[in-house]
C-alpha cells in the first residue's frame, strides 16, 4: 500500500512554525542595567538624597561595629535608643570584652536575639584586643574574622567609619529596591552585592547604599510604596506600583 504524500505546508503554517521557534528561542529580558539607565537612577538618588548617611549613632569605628551587630533584625531607631545608655557604660572594646554576659544580654535585649548578639559583641571585642591592638581592622579580610561580622556589617564599618569602598551594603532595603529597580534578579545578598558592584562606579558604592536605604524608609516603603512621590517612578519596573 502506497503512503500518502505529505501535503506541502501552507504559507500560514510556515509562518506559524517560524514564530513558534522565535518565541522558544527568545532570550529573557535583560536586567535594567544599561549604563544610561543606571546613571539616571544615580542622578535621581543624588537629587533626592544628596546628604544621605548612616543613621546609626556612633562616635568611632568600634561603636559603629557594635551598633551594626545590634541592628540585625532591628530598627536603627531602637538600636540608637539602646546604645544611648550602652556606650557610656561600655566605652571601649576592653569594657565589652570583660562585661558580665548576663547583664549585657539584658541591656541589649530590646534589639532582639540578645544572646547571640552578646556572644558576637564580646567575641569581636576580645578579638580586636588580642589580634588588632584594640582597633577595628581596616581590611575586608581581617574584619570578616571577627565573630558576628559578615559582609554587610563589614561594608557598613569600612565604608562609613573609614571611607573604604570594599563592597556594597546589602540590607533588606537595598535588596528589595535593587530588585524593584531591576538592577538584580538575584535573591541572595552576596550575589546581589556582586551584581551591584559590577554596574555601579566604585566611588558610588558607599553613598548608593545610604541613598537606597533612605529611599526605602522614606518613600519606597515595603508595605505600601508611595510611588506618586517617587522621583524614580519612571525608571521603576515594579508591577505593584501604587497610585
Amino acid at each position: 500500500m502506497k503512503k500518502k504524500a505529505k501535503k506541502p505546508a501552507t504559507a500560514a503554517a510556515r509562518r506559524g512554525k517560524k514564530h513558534a521557534a522565535k518565541v522558544k528561542k527568545a532570550p529573557a529580558r535583560k536586567a535594567g542595567t544599561d549604563p544610561a539607565r543606571v546613571a539616571a537612577i544615580l542622578a535621581g538618588l543624588d537629587e533626592a538624597y544628596p546628604a544621605a548617611s548612616c543613621e546609626l549613632t556612633h562616635e568611632n569605628a568600634f561603636q559603629l561595629l557594635i551598633s551594626t551587630i545590634l541592628s540585625a533584625q532591628c530598627t536603627d531607631v531602637r538600636v540608637n535608643q539602646v546604645t544611648a545608655t550602652l556606650f557610656p557604660k561600655y566605652p571601649t572594646a576592653e569594657a565589652f570584652a570583660h562585661a558580665n554576659p548576663a547583664e549585657l544580654e539584658q541591656e541589649i535585649r530590646p534589639t532582639g536575639f540578645f544572646r547571640n548578639k552578646t556572644k558576637s559583641i564580646m567575641g569581636a571585642s576580645k578579638a580586636i584586643l588580642e589580634r588588632f591592638g584594640g582597633l577595628v581592622p581596616r581590611t575586608m579580610e581581617e574584619i570578616l574574622t571577627l565573630p558576628g561580622v559578615a559582609r554587610k556589617t563589614a561594608n557598613v564599618v569600612l565604608g562609613t567609619a573609614y571611607g573604604i569602598a570594599s563592597g556594597v551594603v546589602v540590607d533588606t532595603h537595598v535588596q528589595r529596591l535593587s530588585q524593584r529597580l531591576d538592577l538584580t534578579r538575584n535573591e541572595d545578598p552576596k550575589k546581589i552585592e556582586q551584581d551591584l558592584m559590577k554596574i555601579l562606579p566604585q566611588d558610588r558604592w558607599i553613598l548608593f547604599s545610604h541613598q537606597l536605604i533612605w529611599h526605602g524608609r522614606r518613600v519606597c516603603v515595603a508595605r505600601k510604596p508611595r510611588c506618586m512621590e517617587c522621583n524614580l517612578e519612571k525608571l521603576c519596573y515594579s508591577k505593584d506600583k501604587t497610585n
